[in-house]
């Protein structure tokens, strides 16, 4: 016998033994997915600080995979590669998608719960959506036109924190301050809906998908308590929302037992990709236990992520494997289990893990994929065939090549040292790249990319101006309201009026605005300098309500963390009146948004201000025409 024919009894042998343990009852399922956990931050993946006993727990009672992928490096498109089992430049979700925007998963594609729905199944989701930009909107779809039957979620992120939640939506309604960390929250809702279900022996199929430990983190004092010993409080606020989120996986692991369904689910537990910011300042100190790279990178610092896989009886506790396994590897993994074919009008990139749970290797018909426009170098596509990984430029023109399992942190580029391999390599990339391209809808030629090493260089279009009072609009039209002006852009949005006079020296500047957003969306509005009419080159002082923040900062929105920023505590449909002293020559200024004042330094490109507007991120926001003294 050959080893292809050894391979197919293994499988054959693995479904026989998954169907006749199930033939009383069809399994359950739970997939837990955390937001920016590097590969490093558990205990089981060796950090050394970090406190996590529930999910170190977990590890040793079922499979630990230590080269387990997330679909993207950033969040949006590994949570539809989860769900439909394809790269997300099939599905459509290419990007994280920003509130408000066109971009979503698409009615169109097939997911997990809603196969299940049709074999009987109950569905539950709870904690970040991240799948649609018009959340809780009937104009694009929503969780339960996605195969839930209940949900509790957020667009993005939990606002204005992981403390205390105002933005959860509970089945199209919106909930209000939930009090507690979203983590919890969104467990417990996951736990009620078990306890409330109509027909306890129906098979379920839940996500949790927590917020934690992606910005703005915020930890309760509880979990701080175990870092004490650490002055740094970013750190601590860090390590203590790992804490709180493995707390709120075993209260799911304990209510799983409690309630019988231990015997009978398999968990996946993983991570969207990996940590954000440098590591070494503010709360985001996740870590990559090694890797090269971090969030939105191709690198694995980037797209390793923890992954975590228990099934009682039907995986051996304690095991480890090295294979490589990807998000999307789970789609067909549970088809498989139920004995649902795949679908044949689409291309599914995962394969099932079926003999991985066995211990047998796996046979992939699609090789492992990566491409993230918003890659902080020029290597934003990324393939990997068993041991070989290579990495593209966007046009792919440029590559290099790692043997990943000699080189886990991709030191050497061994293009020229192993020729042949390459330019293999090198051709199937561009093939498959190629037809993933041409598969999915073509969003993603509407984004221009990032400039190498930099952040966010994208300019909105022209847009217009029905009040015939501004010199320059992009992104958006501005209309007249009974508040002065209004805009309402689905992404960047901006509006320059050109100074008789340039600002040079000093001045004050005042405004007002105010939001028109439903809670649950991105709500921000600024005022915006510049000396040049566009995006990059302009200075803005403003609110982030969704991060509670004041903030201060140059260029897209990409770059708001980069500044200068003040925590309040405001309502979403406050208004804010801002008040802007600026001494040009020195290049400082002080900000007073409602009271709270915070200092803030000018780019030093800008040493004369000649346009003054207006800035709002897929917002509706309105806004008074700025008065400079």
């Amino acid at each position: 016998m050959n080893n292809f024919a050894r391979l197919i009894v293994v499988v054959l042998m693995a479904v026989c033994q998954f169907s006749s343990a199930n033939a009383g009852q069809s399994p359950n399922f739970i997939v837990f997915l955390t937001d920016d956990q590097g590969w490093g931050d558990l205990g089981c993946y060796g950090h050394p600080v970090i406190q996590s006993p529930n999910l170190d727990k977990f590890a040793r009672e079922g499979l630990r995979l230590t080269q387990c992928y997330a679909g993207c490096s950033v969040c949006s498109p590994s949570r539809s590669a989860i769900l439909t089992g394809r790269t997300p430049y099939r599905n459509g979700v290419w990007r994280w998608i920003p509130g408000g925007s066109m971009y979503h998963l698409r009615e169109s594609e097939i997911t997990i719960p809603s196969l299940l729905k049709k074999r009987g199944y109950e569905t539950c989701h709870a904690g970040k959506w991240h799948l649609n930009g018009k959340f809780n909107s009937n104009d694009q779809p929503q969780p339960d036109d996605h195969g839930f039957d209940h949900w509790l979620a957020t667009q993005n992120n939990a606002a204005p924190n992981h403390m205390n939640p105002t933005n959860y939506v509970r089945n199209r309604q919106e909930v209000g301050r939930m009090e507690g960390p979203s983590a919890v929250i969104a467990v417990n809702e996951a736990i009620n809906w078990l306890k409330e279900r109509k027909k306890s022996d129906t098979p379920f199929f839940i996500t949790v998908w927590t917020h934690e430990p992606h910005l703005p983190i915020e930890s309760a004092p509880k979990y701080m308590s175990h870092y004490s010993d650490i002055e740094d409080e970013g750190i601590r606020q860090h390590h203590g929302n790992i804490t709180q989120l493995d707390d709120a996986f075993g209260k799911l692991m304990a209510a799983v037992d409690t309630l019988g369904y231990r015997e009978n689910t398999c968990v996946f537990f993983t991570s969207d990709n990996g940590p954000e910011g440098n590591g070494t300042k503010g709360r985001t100190r996740g870590s990559t236990g090694g890797l090269r790279g971090r969030k939105r990178a191709t690198h694995e610092g980037g797209i390793r992520v923890p992954g975590i896989v228990r099934w009682p009886g039907k995986i051996r506790a304690g095991s480890v494997s090295d294979t490589p396994v990807i998000g999307s590897d789970i789609f067909p993994t549970i088809c498989e289990t139920l004995g649902i074919p795949l679908p044949h009008d689409r291309t599914i990139d995962g394969t099932s893990l079926l003999p991985l749970f066995a211990g047998q290797p796996l046979q992939r018909d699609q090789p492992l994929y990566w491409r993230n426009h918003l890659a902080p170098t020029q290597y934003r596509v990324g393939m990997r065939i068993g041991d070989w990984k290579i990495i593209g430029s966007d046009d792919l023109t440029s590559f290099e090549l790692y043997n990943i399992q000699e080189d886990w942190q991709e030191t050497k580029n061994v293009a020229e040292q192993f020729p042949d391999t390459f330019a293999d390599m090198r051709e199937k990339l561009i093939r498959h790249d190629k037809a993933v391209l041409a598969e999915g809808p073509d969003w993603w030629k509407l984004d221009t990319p990032r400039k190498r090493g930099g952040r966010s260089s994208s300019e909105p279009s022209a847009g217009k101006d029905s009040t015939g009072d501004f010199d320059v609009v992009l992104g958006t039209e501005v209309s007249s309201s009974d508040f002065g002006y209004s805009m309402s852009p689905e992404s960047e949005g901006l509006a320059f009026q050109k100074l008789k006079t340039p600002i040079t020296a000093s001045a004050t500047i005042r405004l007002q605005y105010r939001s028109n957003q439903k809670v649950g969306a991105t709500r921000n509005g600024a005022l915006v300098l510049a000396s040049k009419p566009n995006n990059t080159d302009s200075f803005k002082i403003g609110t982030a309500i969704g991060m509670q923040q004041h903030v201060a900062f140059a260029g897209g929105w990409g770059n708001v963390g980069s500044s200068a920023a003040k925590k309040s505590d405001f309502a979403p449909d406050d208004t804010f009146d801002v008040e802007v002293k600026l001494n040009v020559a020195k290049g400082t200024g002080t900000a007073d948004i409602n009271g709270l004042s915070f200092t803030f330094v000018l780019p030093p490109k800008l040493k004369s201000i000649d346009y003054v507007g207006f800035y709002a991120k897929a917002t509706s926001t309105e806004f008074s025409a700025p008065v400079i003294e």
